[in-house]
């Protein structure tokens, strides 16, 4: 009787190990599979000036997609048009500005005719200010809320007639930050917007036949973790808050403050962005595209599964990673 259980037990896990190997067999097949005629799809990046966007047009455009690369400034699209094929077009667009936005629909609307837009990568944003709650206005958040959300639900909501029309892929650029919260300011406030905004956006598109992807990088080294921006703003900061403020956080803070950040980005910023642009081509041209993608060791090992852990936990986690200050 004990050997028959043993030999049932030895079967059950065989059978289980079976299955989950042609479970993980079948989804790598479905993961891998290519979308095809990407030489006639069109596709629009914003943000493109410089980090992930800059990359990631120049990529898609080696791949083929006809893209439309969206640039702030008149010398970040020339440097990106010197650096791609002719088949790359450029246009410049303030996402702030509904004029900028309903300028670049009209060239966007005009590149792709009757086709239509295969892909929106919605990449551009900013991070600074980042830094204590205390420390902010609310021109602050508004400053942040303009550019990472605001303007990146107008430039979607615009885009959509024409991603419907081909049946598209939209791509958002969300963060870590929209997991957990690690830093006061309007960065991650925008961020856990993206993830909202997107998770409707796909539930409500996938009538239509449009796929929506969330991008969740951790960190790496882009404009967005710039320290010399960040760390200029926070002095602005600190010597601009009340003198009671100071002294509750205690004089030390800042500096303080500004090595951790400091050691925070060489310990987990990552040089490689490719990490993330190959997401954003992974879910413009597989068959079937995730809904999440988590780029950087750091996002998959450290950030996403704190995200799952009870709150508590993550507080203390997080906690630990801020100076003290004078009063606690």
């Amino acid at each position: 009787m004990v050997l028959f259980c043993a030999d049932l037990l030895c079967c059950c896990c065989c059978c289980s190990l079976a299955v989950l190997a042609l479970v993980a067999a079948v989804w790598l097949f479905r993961d891998l599979r290519q979308i095809s005629g990407i030489h006639e799809k069109h596709v629009l990046v914003t943000g493109c000036d410089s980090g992930f966007g800059l990359l990631a047009a120049r990529q898609l455009d080696r791949r083929g997609f006809h893209v439309i690369a969206a640039c702030l400034t008149e010398p970040g699209a020339s440097r990106l048009r010197a650096a791609a094929s002719p088949r790359l077009k450029t246009l410049l667009l303030n996402v702030t500005d509904s004029a900028s936005v309903e300028s670049a629909l009209e060239r966007v609307r005009s590149e792709t005719g009757e086709r239509g837009l295969w892909g929106l990568v919605n990449n551009a944003g900013i991070s600074v200010p980042i830094g204590p709650m205390e420390w902010m206005q609310l021109e602050d958040f508004k400053k942040v809320l303009d550019v990472n959300l605001i303007g990146f639900i107008e430039v979607t909501l615009k885009c959509l007639p024409l991603l419907k029309k081909a049946r598209g892929r939209v791509v958002n650029v969300a963060s870590i930050l929209g997991r957990v919260s690690l830093i006061g300011g309007g960065y991650c406030l925008t961020k856990y917007g993206v993830e909202a905004f997107s998770d409707s956006l796909r539930r409500d598109m996938m009538h239509f036949g449009v796929k929506v992807s969330i991008i969740e990088p951790g960190f790496f080294k882009t404009q967005v973790t710039d320290l010399s921006l960040i760390e200029d703003d926070l002095k602005k900061r600190w010597s601009n808050l009340p003198a009671e403020v100071r002294r509750a956080y205690g004089d030390s803070y800042l500096q303080d403050y500004i090595k951790l950040q400091e050691l925070s980005m060489k310990t987990l910023a990552s040089s490689d962005l490719s990490k993330v642009t190959s997401c954003m081509q992974h879910a413009l041209s597989a068959r079937y595209p995730r809904t999440r993608y988590s780029a950087g060791w750091d996002a998959k090992f450290l950030w996403i599964p704190l995200s799952y852990l009870p709150t508590c936990i993550a507080d203390i986690f997080t906690n630990n990673l801020m100076p003290s200050t004078k009063e606690s």
